[in-house]
C-alpha cells in the first residue's frame, strides 16, 4: 500500500506528537511541515525528512500532500479545515474545533456547503485501548444498561500562565476530552452541572478554574460525573468506571512497569504513573492515526467527526455558564 503523504501545520508541543506518531507509521510519511515560527517548522521537518515553510497556503496548494493534520492554535481551526477541505485534502483537527460555539456551528454550515472531504477530531481518547475495550462491552451489555460512568482527569501540574490565558478556560482546554468521552458512552447529554473552584494560589491571577466537578445527564437518565484538576501530587491520574446493574468496569491508571516491592519501610509500592498525555496516550494517538488513515484510503466516514467536536464545545459552554451562575443548564 503507497503511504499517506501528510503534511502538519504546527510544530508546537503537539504538532512534534503527531510527527512522532506519523513517521512511525507504515502507511504514512511526513512530507512537510507548517509553523509561522521559521526555527520550529525547520527543527521537527528536519528530525523526519520533510520540508517547511511558514505559510499554510502551501499546504494546500502542495502536490505530494494528500492529508493535513492541523495542530495549529485553536483559533486557526476552522480557516485551516475550511482550506483543507476546499483544496480536496482529509483533514485531521486537534481539539477544540474552535474557541466559540459559534464558530464551530458556523464551520458545520459551511461543510454542508462543501465537497464531502473527511474532516476527523482529534479526540484520541476514545482511541485507548483501555477505554475503547470498556465502551465495547458497555455497547455489549456486559454491565447491563449504562447507569453511571465516573471520569477522573487530573494533570501532574498547570501549563504556563501564557498558555492559560488563551486555552479557551479549562472547559474547553482540558475536560473538552472528558465532555467527549461522555458523549462516546452515554451519547447525547441533556443537563449540564458545573462547579468550579479555585485553590492553586499561583493561578488565582489567571481568572481560569484550576478544579472543576461536572454532572453531566443524559437523555435516558444515565449520568457521567467528571472531576478534574490542574494540579495533582501523585502524578497523572487517568481513571474512568462505568457502573450498570450487572457489573462494573474500571480502566485504571497505567505504569511503566507491575512492578511491586515491598521493604520494611512500604508494601507493594509501585512504580509512579506514566507521566502525561505523551506518554499516557501514545497508543491512542497511533491508533487514533491508524483509524483516520484507514477511513481515508477505504472511502469510509471518519470519527469522531466535527459534529462530535460541535457537541463537545456546547457542553463546554454549558459547563461555563453553570460554573458560574451555580444553575444547571439544559441543552
Amino acid at each position: 500500500m503507497t503511504a499517506l503523504r501528510f503534511a502538519l501545520i504546527g510544530a508546537g508541543r503537539i504538532g512534534q506528537v503527531h510527527a512522532r506518531t506519523i513517521a512511525a507509521h507504515p502507511a504514512a510519511t511526513l512530507t512537510l511541515v507548517c509553523d509561522p515560527v521559521v526555527a520550529a517548522g525547520q527543527a521537527v521537518a528536519a528530525t523526519y525528512g520533510a520540508r517547511a515553510c511558514t505559510d499554510a497556503a502551501e499546504v494546500f496548494a502542495a502536490e505530494d500532500v494528500d492529508a493535513v493534520v492541523i495542530g495549529s492554535p485553536t483559533p486557526l481551526h476552522v480557516p485551516h479545515i475550511l482550506a483543507a477541505v476546499q483544496a480536496g485534502k482529509p483533514a485531521l483537527c486537534e481539539k477544540p474545533v474552535a474557541m466559540e460555539l459559534a464558530d464551530a456551528e458556523e464551520l458545520q454550515r459551511r461543510l454542508a456547503e462543501l465537497a464531502d472531504v473527511p474532516v476527523m477530531l482529534g479526540f484520541n481518547r476514545r482511541f485507548d485501548p483501555s477505554f475503547a475495550r470498556a465502551r465495547a462491552l458497555v455497547e455489549e451489555g456486559a454491565i447491563g444498561p449504562l447507569e453511571q460512568l465516573t471520569i477522573i482527569s487530573r494533570d501532574p501540574a498547570a501549563p504556563p500562565k501564557a498558555y492559560l490565558a488563551q486555552s479557551g478556560g479549562i472547559f474547553k482546554d482540558m475536560t473538552i476530552h472528558d465532555f467527549d468521552t461522555a458523549r462516546f458512552f452515554l451519547g447525547d447529554v441533556a443537563e449540564v452541572t458545573a462547579t468550579g473552584q479555585h485553590l492553586d494560589p499561583e493561578l488565582a491571577d489567571t481568572g481560569d478554574f484550576d478544579g472543576a466537578v461536572i454532572v453531566l445527564r443524559s437523555s435516558t437518565g444515565a449520568a457521567a460525573t467528571i472531576i478534574n484538576s490542574r494540579h495533582c501530587a501523585t502524578g497523572y491520574d487517568q481513571r474512568l468506571e462505568a457502573f450498570g446493574p450487572d457489573g462494573a468496569i474500571l480502566a485504571e491508571n497505567q505504569r511503566p512497569t507491575t512492578l511491586q516491592v515491598s521493604t520494611r519501610e512500604a508494601s507493594d509500592a509501585k512504580a509512579p504513573y506514566l507521566d502525561f498525555f505523551l506518554e499516557r496516550y501514545a497508543d491512542a494517538y497511533r491508533a487514533e492515526l491508524t483509524a483516520f488513515i484507514d477511513a481515508v484510503t477505504a472511502g469510509r466516514p471518519v470519527s469522531p467527526t466535527v459534529d462530535d467536536g460541535v457537541e463537545a464545545l456546547r457542553i463546554a459552554e454549558a459547563a461555563g455558564e453553570s460554573a458560574r451562575t451555580g444553575a444547571t443548564v439544559r441543552l
